[in-house]
């Protein structure tokens, strides 16, 4: 028993090492990626230190030497980014608005993984009943268009960005529910764990120390999508006008900017959140590729 728990424990750790090894290999040699984790951890840091950098309030308006709203301003020294058509400045809501993705982002994405994780985790070790039962809960999830259940949630409760959180939480773990139990299926069946089993380990016991580890590479790869997916829904959802009115975000900055029919006129409002969405998912789906080529052997060999 002593003799299988290391053995267990050995492969565990060399696994973990040829995981972390491999993906700063992938750094070295992929220039996108290492691009990916130069812009994310700048992203990162705008949004920790967002009130410090943000110069101005997202709401304050501005004035010039006449008294004058600074209406519709291009940038400048004094703005970077321009004003709105109420002079507010767009650079400090770009900056406060970056804390917001990161936030919802992160948030939306552990409690997916988590959830889901969990339940492909029992669904695969299981199987039978158990394993039927609960992908029908996932083939049911499945059929619930998400636009419209964040319309549905957001006349039910009041526009917050927890909301939109527990939105994007409700409908999205079902896709790491799946990809985590097929993972599943194939880990159970390997000689070790048939080993632990033998040795007297229970069934959490057996999940949780070790097929958990063995699928944390799937995990932290589809923790990394999920990102960029929370941080798309909750834009979208701001676009459309159901986000937090009380708290700046790039959607909703693009929210006024269309709905005040100045998306023609003024095209530095635009430009700069659009860039800061564009750049933020393509930073993380940088990293995540560089993921994917550890967790998929077959695009090593490539």
């Amino acid at each position: 028993m002593a003799e299988t728990k290391n053995a267990v424990r050995t492969r565990r750790h060399v696994n973990k090492q040829s995981v972390w090894r491999l993906f700063l290999k992938n750094l070295k040699r992929d220039k996108l990626a290492l691009f990916g984790i130069i812009m994310l951890i700048f992203f990162i840091l705008v949004a920790i230190f967002s009130t410090s950098l943000a110069p101005y309030g997202p709401r304050d308006r501005h004035y010039n030497e006449d008294g004058k709203i600074r209406r519709l301003e291009p940038p400048s020294s004094a703005h970077p980014f321009g004003t709105t058509d109420v002079g507010r400045d767009i650079f400090s809501q770009v900056i406060l608005g970056t804390r917001t993705a990161l936030l919802v982002g992160i948030l939306a994405a552990i409690l997916v993984t988590v959830v889901g994780s969990v339940v492909g985790i029992i669904a695969g070790y299981y199987g039978g009943w158990i394993d039927t039962v609960v992908m029908r809960v996932v083939d049911f999830f499945y059929a619930i268009p998400f636009i419209p259940f964040v319309i549905v949630l957001a006349a039910v409760l009041k526009p917050s960005i927890w909301n939109i959180i527990l939105a994007v939480s409700l409908l999205s773990w079902r896709t790491v529910a799946r990809l985590v139990r097929s993972q599943v299926l194939s880990v159970s069946k390997r000689p070790y764990i048939k080993a632990a089993r033998v040795a007297g380990a229970g069934n959490l016991r057996i999940m949780f120390k070790y097929i958990l580890p063995n699928v944390v590479p799937l995990i932290l790869l589809e923790m990394a999508f999920m990102v960029n997916w929370a941080i798309t829904a909750e834009a979208s959802i701001a676009f459309l006008g159901f986000g937090d009115p009380r708290v700046p975000s790039w959607g909703q900055i693009l929210h006024i900017v269309f709905s005040t029919g100045n998306s023609r006129v003024a095209w530095w409002w635009i430009t700069a959140p659009g860039l800061a969405i564009v750049l933020l998912l393509l930073s993380i789906f940088f990293v995540a590729r560089a993921m994917e080529e550890v967790v998929d052997p077959r695009l090593r060999r490539r």
